[in-house]
């Protein structure tokens, strides 16, 4: 039996009666903490201060207000909720796509409103019943640790092997933070052969996927899909590999497939708006680019790209026939949107204005004309560096508005920082075939790939050497500046003398200019760390 009287409750609904209900009823159960929440606001601000063993959330908390679903994102992101407490989604709703959505982030039940005392007692006995037996692994999880987390499943099995069902998820994911990747393998081949399991599916795919085995990975998915065709994360993989294989048609449909089983997920929304985008099925990218762009208004995952996106779709959808004034008002809208929230993002500034020009090209060349002069007025004194994609996406609509002198400045650019990238490279390509663009960059480069082979050969000094002259001809490389100032602190930075620590962070200042989206951020930031002490 529950001890209800030692359980914390917080109850998150828009409504005050049900608050009351729910109050009267865990009350009547014995429970004596009961705090209630009217807002999805509300309820992440108390549980970053009070954690509760049992969190009630009203899935649609009312139009313009986070719903439960992007608070429990918001709770396991952060880390404001223990492993340990149980997490309830409440909807008087139950529609498949609002169940899966919800579903998605794995809340610990779902509860059909109206319910009463004794069948919600019975559920949430049901859970914690489950979660004493995991009490082990779930600290383990709590504390970030994965080895402790495999360990206490191993002594949790050894105890009663009935538990072993229950342990194997956690398991896996183990497994999968400890890098232990032949073994993670194996064990996932043998679920599936004891008893096929979605997750399990879903964890082998992404497995094979990341460990470049593209073809392998397809045929799992596959027949992951055949045996559960209603789990949007199947498809989700399926698109994953079918986009890096080049087929982006039918990486669209698997999108489109889970859009419609699950349609509350900003981030594969956007994903398909960007697919169907460069797919040229502009219809398809408007719709997704829209769902995403209201869905994200509340969401951790709000882009300003999801809005860029939309208006480029919708641009693109008016083709020559241009625009009509209904679309000129979302894609108005949709930028401004961009440019009001993103004040001291001259990046985002330059290409909210620069799209901007684009719809308006036609209808009002002067308002066209000025947006565009002042883009490039920003350009010019811009400090960081736009992304690759965003780089190449103004140098295409600085064409497209008769700059194509500035265009190209932007593509020079772009190789010279990304240059080393093969895709970024194609990229350019599709917009300029000149060789003083596409070849600038080809000795630096042959320079780092031989500086890299030094250094993993343990010649530190040769690998400087050759750093050092890739450098020389392009400055900014942001992965030249990387392997610089990291061969040179391998030494560490307390054995480095003036003149070697000046230049590691030297190399690290010019390359802080990247944008933190860029995948080398983090080692970016880990380096800085430790050439500067910061």
């Amino acid at each position: 039996m529950l001890a209800w009287n030692q359980k914390s409750f917080l109850i998150v609904d828009d409504f005050s009666d049900f608050r009351s209900s729910v109050r009267s009823m865990l009350r009547e159960l014995g429970v004596k903490e009961v705090d209630t929440a009217d807002t999805g606001e509300q309820a992440l601000k108390m549980c970053s201060q009070k954690r509760y063993d049992f969190i009630l959330h009203d899935f649609n908390l009312g139009d313009g207000k986070k719903n439960g679903q992007q608070v429990l994102e918001d709770l396991m992101t952060d880390k404001l909720i223990s492993h340990e407490s149980v997490f309830v989604m409440v909807t008087a709703e139950n529609s498949q796509a609002m169940v899966m959505s919800a579903l998605e982030w794995e809340p610990d039940a779902y509860l059909t409103k109206p319910f009463n005392r004794a069948s919600l007692a019975q559920r949430l006995e049901k859970i914690v019943q489950r979660k004493n037996l995991l009490k082990p692994i779930l600290q383990a999880l709590d504390r970030g640790k994965p080895a402790e987390v495999l360990a206490a499943c191993v002594n949790l099995t050894k105890q009663d092997p009935r538990f072993a069902p229950l342990c194997l998820r956690y398991k896996a994911d183990a497994l999968r933070d400890l890098n232990q990747h032949e073994p993670l393998e194996a064990f996932l081949k043998s679920i599936l052969a004891d008893r096929p399991q979605p997750w399990a599916y879903a964890a082998l795919g992404k497995l094979l996927f990341k460990r470049g085995r593209n073809a392998e990975a397809q045929a799992v998915y596959e027949d992951a899909i055949r045996a559960f065709n209603a789990m949007p994360v199947l498809f989700d993989g399926l698109a994953d590999v079918l986009i890096a294989s080049g087929d982006k048609k039918r990486a669209q449909k698997m999108l489109e497939e889970a859009v419609r089983l699950s349609p509350y997920a900003v981030r594969r929304q956007r994903l398909l708006g960007q697919l169907a985008l460069e797919n040229q099925d502009f219809d398809g990218a408007s719709k997704a680019y829209r769902q995403a762009v209201a869905q994200g208004q509340f969401s951790r995952f709000k882009d300003p790209e999801t809005n860029l996106g939309l208006a480029q779709a919708l641009i693109s959808r008016g083709g020559e026939r241009g625009l009509d004034a209904r679309t000129r008002v979302e894609i108005n809208t949709t930028l401004s949107e961009v440019a009001k929230e993103h004040t001291n993002d001259a990046g985002l500034q330059v290409r909210a204005r620069l799209m901007k020009a684009t719809s308006v090209a036609s209808s009002d060349p002067e308002m066209a004309a000025k947006l565009t002069e002042q883009a490039m007025a920003r350009l010019e004194g811009m400090e960081q560096f736009l992304s690759a994609d965003a780089a190449l996406a103004v140098a295409a609509q600085l064409k497209q508005l008769g700059q194509e002198s500035a265009g190209a400045g932007i593509l020079k650019s772009c190789a010279e920082i990304y240059g080393d990238d093969p895709v970024v490279m194609q990229g350019i390509a599709r917009q300029t075939d000149d060789p003083e663009i596409l070849s600038a960059g080809k000795a630096a480069i042959d320079l780092n790939l031989q500086g890299i082979r030094s250094y993993r050969a343990g010649k530190l000094g040769e690998a400087q050497d050759l750093f050092r002259q890739a450098l020389a001809l392009q400055p900014k490389n942001i992965s030249i500046a990387l392997n610089m100032a990291q061969s040179l602190l391998h030494v560490g930075v307390q054995n480095l003398d003036t003149a070697s620590l000046l230049e590691c962070q030297n190399s690290l200042k010019m390359v802080g200019k990247m944008p933190d989206t860029d995948p080398r951020y983090d080692r970016y930031q880990k380096l800085r760390l430790r050439a500067f002490g910061e």
